[in-house]
């Protein structure tokens, strides 16, 4: 943390004692109940002090009342001429017939702000199994907890970061403290606990979730294929190959796993597997709506142009990673093109060697979506009447439980009227521990007659995302 923010910028650190008491210690050790929280300030920034309601002891001191509120007569403290005198004519001071006493002033309970907060922080219990808020997240924080952090450290509108989201707390208590955020995690389920728990709150403002990348696979190119990123950023070079020969290497390896044969002269298409172009996605990024739009682009230039051009008007789109808006969109815009594409999921079991001697590597289909739309006046409605996921990601035991497609399922929201910017969560249904049933049709009713677009989100219980757009005209 030195190193990060310098260690000159080191406040405090808070205690915040986690565990209530009456939990019995075990033998020869302390019973460990707290966290310890580092505080840090960027340059010049304080924080803002927080307070605690007054003890029932502490308001017993108000033992008189007027109009005001309650109040008690306090030793008067150092005032201008100014302010005695308007607190004279407020009646708020009171001169002893000893002309050797102080005169006393009405100390008011409302203009109290309340105990200061120190560094001890022993009033937040952590998150229980019946709390409202509980995800069933292992390393839940109590929304209390954060609030207070959030109030102390930022105002409204304020950018607030959280690299280890987790189950979502930080960003859940930013949105509703009406701060901006970003919010970070390596675990895909991570980021569907955090993502599910937004959407819950009320009026919560459109965001985007984005996939940057999975490191390990970046190390294991650079294992399997001789790559090695360079020192300060230059070109990626190890053992002679530069990063062009190691990229081609990688393409290579998953073309034959794929049974795909490589092909050359072109950028963004690969391969030719029975009369298909095959495209193979990067280790490090996910295959974006903009790479789809280069490949069909290429594959428009290669068609009837040479020995290797296409038999048929379709392509095979291998990603490890999908932006999460992709699958029925990036296909409804190939399909406009009139080209036919199939996103498949290039499965990390590739990076398993033995797997791969053995030959137990296996290649899906992303999931599909099928939405039935009725229109009636200005009255949509939208059943859900099929869901496929690709089994690669589900363990046995899950498979074996589903007995109807829906049950893979999570949640699903609408955006009515999508103007191609965020995805607005205009209406959405989702599983519960109390409501475990999901409704399979949306209703909406239009104001004014028009053609709109409708896009329809799914987020199965893996935390994958399929997202599908209609045209819905209404009179």
């Amino acid at each position: 943390m030195d190193e990060v923010f310098g260690n000159s910028n080191f406040m405090c650190d808070i205690t915040w004692k986690r565990i209530a008491s009456g939990r019995k210690a075990t033998s020869h050790k302390w019973l460990a109940v707290d966290d310890i929280i580092l505080v840090y300030t960027k340059g010049s920034h304080r924080i803002s002090s927080q307070y605690l309601p007054y003890s029932e002891e502490y308001r017993k001191r108000y033992i008189y009342e007027d109009e005001r509120g309650p109040y008690f007569w306090d030793n008067i403290g150092t005032y201008s001429e100014e302010r005695l005198r308007k607190l004279e004519a407020e009646g708020r001071v009171k001169y002893p017939d000893n002309p050797n006493a102080k005169p006393r002033i009405k100390n008011y309970l409302y203009e109290g702000k309340g105990v200061i907060v120190d560094n001890i922080w022993t009033d937040i219990p952590p998150v229980n199994s019946q709390a409202s808020e509980d995800t069933s997240y292992p390393t839940q924080k109590p929304e209390a907890l954060l609030e207070r952090i959030l109030k102390a450290s930022s105002n409204e509108n304020d950018l607030v970061l959280d690299c280890f989201c987790g189950s979502g707390t930080t960003a859940a208590v930013a949105e509703k403290l009406g701060r901006r955020w970003i919010a970070c995690d390596l675990g895909r389920f991570a980021i569907h606990t955090t993502r599910k728990r937004l959407l819950g709150i009320e009026d919560v403002r459109p965001f985007v979730v984005q996939n940057l990348g999975k490191y390990e696979r970046q190390a294991w190119q650079g294992a399997e294929f001789g790559g090695q990123r360079a020192e300060g950023g230059g070109q990626q070079v190890a053992g002679g190959k530069s990063q062009v020969a190691v990229q081609a290497a990688y393409v290579r390896f998953i073309l034959e796993l794929y049974n795909a044969r490589p092909i050359s002269g072109y950028v963004w298409l690969h391969g030719l597997k029975g009369g298909r172009m095959v495209h193979v996605g990067s280790v490090d990024a996910p295959v974006s709506a903009g790479d789809v739009s280069n490949i069909v682009s290429e594959f428009r230039r290669a068609v009837g142009t040479g020995a290797e051009a296409p038999a048929t008007n379709s392509i095979d789109i291998l990603g490890w990673d999908f932006a999460f808006e992709i699958n029925e969109v990036a296909r409804q815009q190939a399909a406009a093109a009139n080209v036919q594409t199939r996103f498949v999921r290039i499965p990390r079991d590739v990076m398993d060697r033995r797997a791969v001697e053995q030959g137990d590597i296996r290649f899906f289909e992303l999931a599909a979506l099928a939405v039935e739309v009725k229109a009636a006046k200005r009255a949509v409605t939208l059943t859900l009447t099929d869901f496929v996921i690709p089994p690669d990601d589900v363990p046995d035991d899950v498979q074996k439980a589903i007995t109807h497609w829906s049950q893979w399922i999570d949640y699903w929201a609408v955006d009515w009227d999508n103007q191609s910017d965020a995805f607005h969560n205009e209406w959405q249904t989702y599983r519960t521990r109390k409501q475990p049933k999901l409704d399979l049709a949306a209703n909406h009713i239009y104001d004014a007659p028009g053609r709109y677009t409708v896009v329809v989100k799914v987020i199965d219980i893996l935390g994958n995302d399929t997202t599908k757009t209609l045209q819905v005209v209404v009179e």
